[in-house]
């Protein structure tokens, strides 16, 4: 599928749903980052926004990148609305095609999984060479399917946060990886609906 065809479901699926008014974090975020001084970060794939919102409530300086304009201008209106904006910066990225520019403390990818072409390892290892001596790259995926998840593929299979930081291939003179597990929780669907999910964590510092 084409790059067109991949802008073109991301926009209809935002501008398909109302606005969300207030997005929440993903626990996962708030758990990893809450002992980490704020600095600069940037939020891969940052849909709703409600991880750059709490990121920028926490003191940290966000740059956060949707592929659907949509999601991004939605964003920016969320931050100006919350007196963030000096805290937000909303850009529009296919990953696939761009990484933003600039290097930073922490990078974030939630749930960075499509039915499109996306060379994730390519994009992941991008994102760990863009980070800060002592900053942190936390990629959280599904391990599981929810019920209200857009792919209900029975077939489909979720790498372990081994096998992510495997393709990544990094140095482990220059990366550390702190955390590669696979923790549940119970998550809260678009329709107030409630299940049990599983989550892979990685979270890989820079350390030189």
């Amino acid at each position: 599928m084409s790059t067109t065809d991949a802008v073109t479901f991301w926009e209809d699926v935002y501008a398909g749903r109302p606005a969300t008014t207030d997005p929440r974090p993903n626990p996962r975020l708030t758990e990893t980052v809450t002992s980490l001084p704020p600095g600069e970060a940037l939020d891969l794939g940052c849909g709703d926004g409600g991880d750059a919102l709490w990121l920028a409530r926490q003191g940290w300086h966000v740059t956060a990148v949707d592929i659907a304009a949509v999601a991004v201008e939605r964003l920016a209106g969320l931050a100006r609305s919350r007196g963030l904006g000096d805290r937000v910066v909303a850009e529009r990225h296919n990953l696939q095609d761009s990484f933003p520019h600039g290097v930073y403390d922490l990078i974030c990818a939630h749930y960075l999984q499509t039915p499109f072409a996306l060379d994730r390892a390519t994009v992941l290892r991008t994102a760990a060479h863009a980070l800060r001596v002592g900053g942190h790259l936390l990629v959280v995926d599904h391990g599981s399917t929810a019920p209200w998840s857009w792919n209900q593929d029975p077939d489909v299979r979720y790498p372990t946060p081994r096998e992510v930081v495997t393709d990544m291939d990094l140095d482990p003179a220059t990366w550390t990886v702190e955390r590669a597990d696979a923790p549940r929780r119970i998550a809260t669907g678009p329709g107030g609906q409630t299940a049990e999910v599983t989550d892979h964590v990685l979270l890989v510092s820079r350390a030189a």
